[in-house]
This record gives structure tokens, C-alpha cells and sequence, in this order.
């Protein structure tokens, strides 16, 4: 099975040693409960299954159970607590965690880049502007950017963006975008990086509502009602200006200054229930 540092989520994790010890042997959820000092056989099986959580003692009969050393012990811990976290404040402090168990034990933890990436507008803006300023030092790039951050800041993103493959230098020492793309779907957990760029991004756009020249920015809206079936053709609209803009951008090889564009589309109201008429 793989290893335990690749896997999102705890109850997959314990469903795949059970179906690997069960492949090799006569081992049943029984068997399991007993070698974890549960009472009830079944207990594994709906935890698996999601009728039940791993109480903080759960944990580490588990653990113990299914022989994990000392670091896979310390990440089953994290997983567990990332699983059951009712926050992205707590969800990023257990991926956070599991990260750096990684990193001390020198193994790759799967989806760590895309995070990273998606986690700060930090990433995204020094991989457009690095590029677009030939020759220019952490401190330019850094008085470049309208939102705050320091030149130590801008070298490590730089030192992140090249390790990540996203910058690379050519013969002349200046910043290159390369061909590599990290996907927002590449891991279970990048997600809540996202939202956390679009809270950021949101922030950002407020900040130039208030702040930026009309002629620097644009802001529209609409309020409308539609159908569930509308809906779904609202976002294939929007999902295709996003690609035309895209590739607009894509074909500008004259940059000036790097914009952010904030699509969003939510909820007003409850879904409103009508009665049939006769």
C-alpha cells in the first residue's frame, strides 16, 4: 500500500491496511479491533465507513495496531486532526504540521507545492512581475508590488518559485516563467489554499475600491434570478471568458503591470420553494 505520507484521509488509510493484511492473510475487522484493544469487531469498519471518529486513545491503539513507526505515528496524528478540524483556521495549522513531519524525515509530501503556491498572492504576482523586471533586485520587486512585502519575502518566493519549477534563470541570470502548471485539483487539501488566496484577493479588491483611480480598475455586478439549469450555463459562460482572457494575456508579450481579475458568483437568497398551481 502507499505510504501513509501520500493519503488525505485517515479512514482511507486504515481501509487500505485492512484490505492489504486481508489479501495476505485470515484478517478480519475482528482481528483488527482485537489487535487495537477494542471491544466491539466492528468498531474499525465503521470508522472506515464514516459512522464513527478515532477519539484522541482511538489514535493511538490504531497506530500502535497497524505497526506505524515513530513519524508515521506523528502524521496519522495530524491526518486524524486535519480530518476532523471544523475550520480552515485549524485545517491549515494540521496540514502545517504534517508538512514539517514530512520535511524532518525527508519524505515528499504529495500536493506540499501546489499548497504552497496557492496559499499566498505572494506566488502568483513575483511569478508574473520577476519576469517582466530583467535584472531587478528583491528590493525593486518588492517596491513594484501596490501590497506590502519586504525584500526577504520576495527572495524567499523567488527561492520557492525556482525550487517548485514555475521560475527558472536563462543565460543572462533573469527570471523565466516555465512551461510547468500546478493544478488547484492536484491535491484533496489545495483547496482550502485557494480560498484562502481568494480571502486575500478579496481583501485586495476592497482595498482598490476604495483606494485606486476609477480609470485604474473596474468594478460591476449583477443581481438576477435563475433556475438551477441557468445556473449551469452561468458558470460554462464564465468559465469560458476566464479561458479568453487567459489566452489574451498568454498572448501579450508586453508587461506593464500584472492585474488580478476576481470572478465570483454566489447565493443571495435560500432556494425558493414554489407550489405547483392547478
Amino acid at each position: 500500500m502507499k505510504p501513509i505520507v501520500e493519503y488525505r484521509d485517515y479512514r482511507k488509510y486504515i481501509q487500505d491496511f485492512y484490505d492489504d493484511r486481508k489479501k495476505k492473510s485470515a484478517f478480519t475487522w475482528r482481528d483488527f479491533a482485537a489487535q487495537a484493544g477494542f471491544g466491539s469487531p466492528v468498531y474499525l469498519k465503521y470508522v472506515c465507513e464514516g459512522k464513527k471518529n478515532l477519539s484522541p486513545v482511538a489514535v493511538e491503539r490504531v497506530a500502535k495496531a497497524m505497526g506505524l513507526c515513530t513519524y508515521e505515528q506523528e502524521f496519522f496524528r495530524a491526518l486524524v486532526a486535519f480530518n476532523h478540524a471544523k475550520n480552515d483556521v485549524d485545517r491549515k495549522k494540521h496540514i502545517d504540521a504534517m508538512q514539517e513531519i514530512a520535511n524532518q524525515n525527508n519524505v515528499r509530501f504529495l500536493g506540499a507545492e501546489e499548497f504552497a503556491y496557492f496559499d499566498s498572492w505572494k506566488n502568483p504576482v513575483i511569478r508574473e512581475l520577476a519576469p517582466a523586471m530583467p535584472g531587478a533586485k528583491p528590493l525593486d520587486i518588492a517596491h513594484a508590488c501596490k501590497q506590502k512585502i519586504s525584500a526577504a519575502e520576495v527572495s524567499d518566493t523567488l527561492q520557492f518559485l525556482t525550487k517548485a519549477g514555475l521560475l527558472k534563470k536563462n543565460e543572462q541570470g533573469n527570471y523565466e516563467q516555465t512551461d510547468k502548471i500546478l493544478s488547484s485539483g492536484d491535491a484533496d487539501f489545495v483547496p482550502l489554499a485557494v480560498r484562502n488566496m481568494h480571502r486575500q484577493m478579496g481583501t485586495f479588491a476592497l482595498d482598490a475600491l476604495d483606494n485606486m483611480p476609477i480609470e485604474s480598475r473596474q468594478f460591476t455586478g449583477l443581481t438576477f434570478g435563475i433556475s438551477e439549469e441557468t445556473f449551469a450555463q452561468v458558470l460554462q459562460e464564465i468559465a469560458k471568458c476566464r479561458r479568453n482572457i487567459m489566452a489574451l494575456a498568454s498572448a501579450d508579450n508586453k508587461i506593464e503591470k500584472v492585474y488580478r481579475l476576481n470572478m465570483q458568483i454566489f447565493p443571495l437568497t435560500e432556494k425558493i420553494e414554489t407550489g405547483e398551481n392547478g
